[in-house]
C-alpha cells in the first residue's frame, strides 16, 4: 500500500501540469473551429504570464492579474483576428509573429521595470491563487476509497485547476449544443453557405477569438500567478505548441484533447518525481536517463502526431481567409 500515496501525488502532480495545456487547448478549438488558425497558443500564454505576474505584483490581487492576462490574450487575438480575418492576411505569419513579439517584449519590459534580468518579484501569497481545501475534505478523508479519492486527488489544488476542468464540459456544451456552435462549425467548415444566410462569417471568427484570447491570457496567469508564483523569460517552454498538439491528436473535440493534455502531462509529472530516476538509474546512465525524461513529452507528442495527424480531419475551411462574394 505504501506505493498509493506515490501514485496520488503522481495523479496531483498531472492535473496541475495539465491546466494551461488544457486552457490553451480549448483556447485553440475555438478558433480553429472558426476557420482560423491559431499557433499563436505559445505567445498569447507567455504574454498572460507576464501580465498577470506584473499586475499581480502591483496590486497584490490575483484575480487582478487574472483579469490583466485575459486582457492582453484578447489583445493578442484581434490583433490576429485583424490581420486574418479583416485583412485576409497568412494567418500562419501572424501567429508566428505574435508568438516572436511576446517573447522578446515581456523580457524586454521585465527587465525595464523590475531589473532582475527578465524575472519578475516573488509573489506573495495574498497575490497568488493557492489550494483550497474543499468541504468536508477533512472529514471524509478516513473512509475507504472515495474519501480518499476526495481528499487526496480532488481537494486541494487552487481554482484555476478547476475551472480549467470545467471549461472542457462548457465548451463542448457550446460548441456541439448550442447554436454558437452550430453557426461556429458552420463557418470553420463552409464559410460562404453562412454568409448566404445573413450570418456575418468575421463577426463569429471574431467572437471565437474573443474567447480564444480568454482562454489563452487564462493559461499564461495559470503558470506565473499558481503555479510558479512569478515570471520568468520563457516559461511557457513550449506549453502553447504542446496544447496545439493535442487538440489536432483530441481531433477538435474538448475531451478528447483534454485526455491527450494529461497524456503529455503525465510524462512531465514522472520526469519531476526523484522516486522514478531512482527506479530507473541502475539500469540506464545518469545523465542519458536526465536527458530521455526531459524530451520524453515531446518525443511522444511527435509519436502520436505522426500516428493521429493523418486521421485527424480539421475544419475545411480552417486558415482559408473569406472573400465576401459580391
Amino acid at each position: 500500500m505504501e506505493i498509493l500515496p506515490d501514485i496520488a501525488s503522481l495523479i496531483n502532480s498531472t492535473l496541475r501540469i495539465s491546466t494551461p495545456l488544457i486552457f490553451a487547448a480549448m483556447a485553440g478549438l475555438f478558433a480553429e473551429r472558426s476557420g482560423v488558425i491559431d499557433f499563436g497558443l505559445e505567445g498569447k500564454m507567455l504574454g498572460g504570464a507576464f501580465v498577470a505576474a506584473t499586475v499581480a505584483h502591483w496590486s497584490q490581487s490575483a484575480w487582478l492579474g487574472l483579469f490583466g492576462s485575459i486582457c492582453i490574450g484578447v489583445i493578442f487575438s484581434l490583433i490576429h483576428g485583424y490581420a486574418s480575418v479583416t485583412k485576409r492576411g497568412n494567418q500562419v505569419v501572424s501567429c508566428v509573429a505574435i508568438n516572436i513579439f511576446a517573447m522578446g517584449l515581456t523580457v524586454v519590459l521585465a527587465n525595464a521595470w523590475f531589473g532582475m534580468g527578465g524575472t519578475t518579484p516573488q509573489l506573495p501569497k495574498e497575490a497568488r491563487f493557492l489550494p483550497i481545501d474543499l468541504p468536508f475534505a477533512e472529514d471524509l478523508q478516513n473512509l475507504p476509497l472515495i474519501g480518499k479519492l476526495y481528499f487526496e486527488l480532488i481537494s486541494g489544488h487552487n481554482i484555476l485547476v478547476y475551472i480549467a476542468f470545467i471549461t472542457v464540459p462548457l465548451t463542448a456544451w457550446l460548441v456541439f449544443k448550442s447554436s454558437f456552435g452550430l453557426r461556429l462549425r458552420a463557418t470553420g467548415e463552409n464559410p460562404l453557405a453562412v454568409d448566404t444566410t445573413g450570418i456575418s462569417v468575421n463577426k463569429i471568427r471574431y467572437q471565437a477569438l474573443v474567447l480564444n484570447g480568454i482562454l489563452g491570457g487564462m493559461s499564461g496567469a495559470y503558470l506565473s500567478t499558481a503555479h510558479l508564483g512569478f515570471f520568468v523569460k520563457d516559461m511557457s517552454a513550449g506549453k502553447g505548441y504542446l496544447a496545439l498538439a493535442a487538440m489536432i491528436v483530441g481531433n477538435w473535440k474538448p475531451f478528447y484533447a483534454m485526455f491527450a493534455c494529461l497524456s503529455f502531462s503525465i510524462l512531465f509529472a514522472i520526469k519531476d518525481k526523484p522516486e522514478i530516476s531512482e527506479i530507473l538509474k541502475d539500469f540506464v546512465p545518469v545523465k542519458l536517463l536526465d536527458s530521455i525524461l526531459e524530451m520524453s513529452p515531446y518525443i511522444l507528442t511527435v509519436i502520436i502526431l505522426a500516428g493521429f495527424v493523418g486521421k485527424a480531419i480539421a475544419p475545411k475551411a480552417i486558415g482559408k481567409p473569406f472573400s465576401k462574394e459580391k
